[in-house]
């Protein structure tokens, strides 16, 4: 006998491959690393069991999800566990936390004046220094964090106008996770945006797909990248402050 949280899990599941498929990550017909027998090769170890996926996406089909490969789920393409798992969150989001920034001795986290908008462009200096506020977070620890205000709607429901979001920068192309969120500085602009790499035909990383939570108004763009561009992880979502 199915459980219930066992048929609560696998409607997130149908809720979040819809999610792949409207971002392009996963494409049914595909045969070239996107299609349903790929996915199945990930989720569930062989590219024949794609019926089996089709199966969970019937929501008449007694067959659903188990955890275990919602965990596989989670880890492949960057989907929220907690969410996932226990409907907790946001399904691609960083669980927010509630803090009350403060100026301490011991403040790591720098918190620039500069406006980021998750769909629009801002100038150059976006993480200046000038005013040289700090704050902690606990549990999260380093001196190259760095935190700012989001306007726009983009990146809704994940992250709100008016959320603050933290960053901490990311040293080399390579070790972008697609489909997770990132700050992205090209040529002066920034875009907090969920990315894909697209690499060139000798395997290097030439542009950057950026993609926004809210694909109903934003469409997807590709940015060419250079010597000078910059990306932040988004480690933490901040949606109050007391």
């Amino acid at each position: 006998m199915i459980t219930e949280d066992r048929r609560q899990l696998n409607e997130r599941f149908i809720q979040v491959f819809g999610m792949l498929e409207s971002r392009g990550v996963i494409v049914k017909n595909d045969r070239d690393g996107k299609g349903m027998g790929d996915f199945a090769q990930r989720i569930l170890g062989k590219k024949g069991y794609g019926h089996i996926i089709r199966a969970f996406l019937n929501p008449d089909d007694r067959r659903v999800i188990d955890y275990h490969h919602a965990r596989t789920i989670c880890r492949e393409y960057g989907v929220n566990e907690n969410w996932l798992l226990y409907g907790k969150g946001t399904p691609f989001g960083i669980d927010p936390v509630t803090v009350a920034p403060v100026r301490p001795a011991g403040g790591q986290i720098l918190f620039t004046s500069a406006q980021a908008f998750a769909g629009s462009t801002i100038g150059p200096d976006s993480f200046e220094r000038e005013s040289l506020d700090y704050f902690s977070i606990p549990g999260l620890q380093g001196d190259d964090l760095v935190a700012f205000p989001i306007q726009g709607n983009s990146m809704e429901p994940v992250i709100q106008s008016g959320d603050i979001v933290v960053c901490k920068p990311v040293e080399r192309l390579e070790q972008i996770r697609d489909n997770e969120i990132y700050a992205v500085r090209i040529n002066g602009s920034l875009w907090v945006k969920y990315v894909q790499t697209l690499p060139d035909k000798r395997g290097r990383i030439a542009q950057l797909r950026l993609i926004s939570a809210n694909y109903l108004e934003h469409d997807p763009f590709e940015e060419e990248v250079d010597a000078y561009t910059r990306v932040y992880k988004v480690v933490r979502k901040i949606s109050q402050v007391n």
